[in-house]
């Protein structure tokens, strides 16, 4: 089929091929050259990428993190010296020997859990031989030397 008298060709007809020309070169550049950077400062920044979301495949570890130290573990056991006997007697204090890793905190809510009393303050040290030991003092309305009968310690 031939083409129509008002179709023109791009190898057929070169002055329109050329003034298209004129007007791609007026029209400026399709691809613009990007310009240059000027660097002000004489040190060199690494440019910010784009950090993305970690999104594993599967898990990297297989079990969720056993709590180690649990009520139990913290709360070794009640000294039964003279001068935690005195403690009991005189301060409403009680005294233990508590894990080495259990803060103050933590020394407070196992004494809650385990004999359902409520401390007001907790004193820790660590001895010499390096075993902690915290002093829990009581609140007014429970009385040391009853809990130190029912845990067994007098």
């Amino acid at each position: 089929m031939a083409p129509a008298k008002g179709d023109v060709t791009k190898k057929g007809d070169p002055k329109a091929q050329a003034l298209k020309a004129a007007k791609a070169v007026k029209s400026g550049p399709v691809f613009k050259k990007k310009a240059k950077k000027i660097r002000t400062s004489v040190t060199f920044h690494r440019p910010k990428t784009l950090k993305k979301e970690r999104n594993p495949k599967y898990p990297r570890i297989s079990a969720p993190p056993r709590n180690k130290l649990d009520h139990y573990q913290i709360l070794k056991y009640p000294l039964t010296t003279e001068s935690a006997m005195k403690k009991i007697e005189d301060n409403n204090t009680l005294v233990f020997i508590v894990d080495i890793r259990a803060d103050k905190k933590k020394i407070k809510a196992a004494v809650k859990k385990m004999y359902d009393i409520q401390a007001k303050k907790v004193n820790t040290l660590i001895r010499p031989d390096g075993t902690k030991k915290a002093y829990v003092r009581l609140t007014p309305d429970y009385d040391a030397l009853d809990v130190a009968n029912k845990i067994g310690i007098i």
